[in-house]
């Protein structure tokens, strides 16, 4: 495992379902070794209740969680990012700001569970399933050998865990 603390942003449009659930569940599971943030490029100011609900459920803090916009993080003050990795279709195609310190970027998109509508019990599968999805990704990331991988490979190694089951893109879009 890493010595040092690794800084990830989880980018979507509306920062409100996705990119809050990668940030709770990267911040659980990070064992001390990563710090995630999230953000929208318009967030909707809010957080889905739905995906509040969703992370209490499966026993994910939601302390602190909010929904900002990414500027926040291009800031001369923000944390700098070691990771960015966008979670939907439109943020991966949105022009970025500029990241200072040039992290390491991937797009790991993720079907929108705020986006389905019907009944309700179709709308807590959606969240359960982006929350599994996350998850799985999270868990494949943090295993990685962060300390003794060439940013090449570990190019390869973010993007391939992009495409894991429940991709929404089979091409890689980067931030």
């Amino acid at each position: 495992m890493p010595d040092r603390v690794y800084n990830v942003l989880f980018l979507c449009t509306g920062n409100s379902a996705r990119s809050i659930l990668g940030e709770a569940i990267l911040n659980h599971v990070g064992r001390g070794h990563f710090r995630a943030y999230s953000a929208g490029s318009t967030p909707k100011g809010t957080i889905h209740p739905m995906t509040l609900e969703t992370l209490a459920k499966a026993g994910i803090p939601i302390d602190g969680l909010r929904s900002k916009a990414w500027d926040e993080f291009a800031a001369p003050d923000a944390p700098k990012m070691d990771f960015i990795f966008t979670v939907c279709d439109n943020a991966a195609g949105e022009t970025c700001p500029i990241w200072p310190g040039q992290p390491m970027t991937a797009h790991w998109g993720i079907e929108d569970p705020a986006a389905v509508i019907g009944p309700e019990f179709k709308q807590r599968a959606a969240f359960e399933d982006a929350l599994r999805f996350l998850r799985n990704r999270i868990g494949a990331f943090i295993n990685l050998p962060l300390a003794s991988i060439d940013r090449m490979a570990l190019n390869s190694r973010l993007e391939g865990i992009g495409a894991m089951d429940g991709t929404t893109t089979k091409s890689s879009n980067v931030a």
